[in-house]
């Protein structure tokens, strides 16, 4: 299962696409599927519960990504079953009596340049993103790599039960994983593995099960107004900067919780027209994150209502919008024990932990609250890789070796489950 890991993903590397967007990705992903013979493979609207998207772009923004797919070579059918933007799919293994064991892994690009210069290895060796402005820079070429080796080999193996690999499209928005949530793929899913590659963890270290993922919420405001000549009239207009500066002000006055960990951030701000025009019109672009869901809710809500007050106080109007969402899902220490308990047995494991804090937000939480409120374990591994810079950045990359690593961790802890499931 190791022969051509990273070959295939640096194929995904070279054409990354973002959220909902990842028309040729599942294209590949779908052929390399086909080989395997799955006996199920769901793709775009019947992999999920369509309804149930967030962060969707508008059909302005699917359409060139949708065409640009289709010149390079995606086929159509798949193209018909993502069309409006129904990217990533679903491959089942049905293997007659024995658990229901789930993989998650995720599938887009981020809006990030990646490094054109020498000391950056997909640059130097062939692989760079085509795409430009848009690169892998957070690991899902190599998620996307590690899932499809795992259903080859247990497909391969004298598996008995079912095994369903999640191909999860629009994590880096927070879109894609409540509508694979709430599709008909996640129910009755006794145990459910997801994998992220590096995350500060280096080559040789697997964390079993993530802790205190940060539950968030995106959320896009429109402040609304009326115009007016700045200079003859300024007393006409109601000013929406004024209201939207007053917002950002008091969001980042929000005082922390006492109950835990809480974050608020307004990352972009858009308004105006003309220095002697009082604005109409102004956006912001914000999160808020919270140590638990609750937590989240509540700064949600007081987020939410100094908008609008903020926006009344200057006699105008606030329009709140939520664009993405995901809760707090912690690891179940049973399977994360036997994670690591197979971890320390993989050739290449130097390091296998526990447990750690995640400290960031992941929408694959969806599905692992999915399958343990219907009575199911989950857990969030971990594989350490070293890269030479941060995720999100220009230069980031993966250590190939954590490839393998993680195929035969995750392959040998679905053998352990089957073998010791009551």
């Amino acid at each position: 299962m190791h022969e051509g890991l990273s070959e295939r993903r640096r194929s995904f590397h070279r054409y990354p696409e973002p959220a909902w967007r990842e028309f040729y990705t599942t294209s590949l992903l779908v052929e390399a599927i086909e080989e395997v013979e799955v006996d199920e493979l769901a793709v775009g609207r019947e992999a999920m519960a369509p309804d149930e998207r967030m962060a969707v772009p508008s059909d302005e923004e699917l359409a060139p990504w949708f065409e640009r797919a289709r010149k390079r070579g995606a086929r159509e059918d798949v193209l018909d079953a993502c069309e409006g933007g129904y990217t990533g799919c679903v491959a089942v293994l049905d293997r007659g009596e024995g658990p229901s064991i789930g993989l998650r892994v995720d599938i887009d690009g981020l809006f990030v340049e990646e490094a054109p210069d020498e000391s950056h290895r997909p640059a130097r060796e062939g692989f760079r993103s085509e795409h430009e402005g848009l690169m892998h820079a957070c690991g899902h070429d190599a998620h996307m790599t590690v899932g499809l080796a795992v259903l080859e080999a247990v497909a391969e193996s004298d598996f008995s039960g079912t095994f369903t690999v999640f191909f999860q499209p629009a994590e880096e928005e927070g879109g894609g994983g409540r509508p694979m949530a709430e599709g008909p793929y996640a129910k009755g899913i006794e145990y459910l593995l997801c994998v992220h590659v590096g995350l500060d963890h280096p080559t040789g270290e697997v964390v079993a099960g993530m802790e205190k993922p940060l539950a968030m919420s995106h959320m896009n405001v429109a402040f609304e107004g009326e115009s007016s000549h700045a200079g003859q009239a300024p007393e006409k207009g109601a000013n929406a900067i004024q209201a939207m500066a007053s917002a950002v002000s008091e969001a980042y006055a929000i005082p922390r919780h006492s109950e835990g960990m809480t974050r608020v951030n307004v990352g972009r701000v858009e308004a105006g027209t003309a220095s002697n025009v009082i604005a109409e019109d102004a956006r912001i672009t914000a999160e808020v994150r919270g140590e638990t869901t609750r937590l989240m809710e509540s700064m949600k809500g007081r987020f939410e209502r100094i908008c609008t007050s903020a926006a009344e106080m200057h006699g105008c109007g606030a329009d709140v919008a939520i664009h993405s969402e995901s809760p707090r899902a912690d690891s179940d220490p049973e399977l994360a024990t036997l994670v690591q308990e197979v971890a320390r047995g993989v050739e290449g494991v130097n390091r296998p932990v526990g447990t750690a804090e995640f400290g960031a937000s992941e929408d694959a939480t969806f599905l692992m609250q999915a399958v343990q409120e219907a009575g199911g374990l989950a857990t969030y591994a971990i594989v350490g890789t070293d890269h030479p810079d941060s995720h999100h950045t220009p230069h980031f990359d993966v250590d190939e070796r954590s490839l393998g690593i993680a195929v035969d961790v995750l392959t040998e802890s679905i053998e352990r489950i089957r073998k010791e499931r009551p």
